[in-house]
């Protein structure tokens, strides 16, 4: 009870336990910006505990506090992986994933092998298409995103002052021009 656990994506808090699983509730805002309401009763979902301090971080960083949606534009196999391309929804997603960098998608941590305005690409190993549902994506189907976590703070601290006024637009372009945005 009380817990926070991370489903299919979205970190949500444990209300109550059941012999079968458990129960949360998610705001308004949660099923507006998630999958989550639009998954099937009984669909498989990924579920992740919160990380304790002390445990050993054995990937990116995930919190579980999803940006927005994506939508698979195509899937092609590439020897026994698969490349999955995603498209953003919300555009102003796009300054947050580069190459080489960290999303998580429905709540599975991955590298970005390529990255544009309109949309980026991942490599799943074959293990990950088995473990989790991934693999189960079709072209059209929506899908959860969080940003990499230290993108998402450097373009916060780069765009507002400590006064609160806007940083050097200028500045700015360069970063985006140069791939950090």
């Amino acid at each position: 009870m009380g817990e926070s656990v991370a489903v299919h994506g979205p970190c949500l808090t444990v209300q109550a336990l059941k012999p079968d699983g458990f129960y949360c509730d998610a705001t308004a805002e949660t099923l507006a910006r998630t999958t989550l309401g639009t998954r099937p009763i009984g669909g498989r979902v990924h579920l992740e505990r919160a990380l304790a301090v002390g445990d050993r971080l054995g990937g990116h960083i995930v919190t579980g506090h999803i940006d927005g949606k994506v939508r698979l534009r195509s899937r092609e196999k590439v020897g026994d992986a698969e490349k999955l391309a995603f498209e953003f929804e919300e555009s102003d997603l796009a300054r947050f994933v580069a190459r080489k960098g960290s999303v998580a998608i429905d709540g599975v941590s991955l590298t970005v092998n390529a990255a544009t305005n309109e949309a980026f690409d991942v490599v799943i190993i074959p293990h990950t298409l088995v473990v989790t549902s991934l693999g189960e994506l079709g072209p059209g189907d929506e899908a959860n995103i969080e940003v990499d976590l230290l993108a998402r703070y450097l373009a916060r601290l780069l765009e507002v002052s400590p006064d609160g006024s806007t940083k050097d637009a200028a500045l700015l372009e360069k970063l985006k021009t140069a791939g950090f945005l």
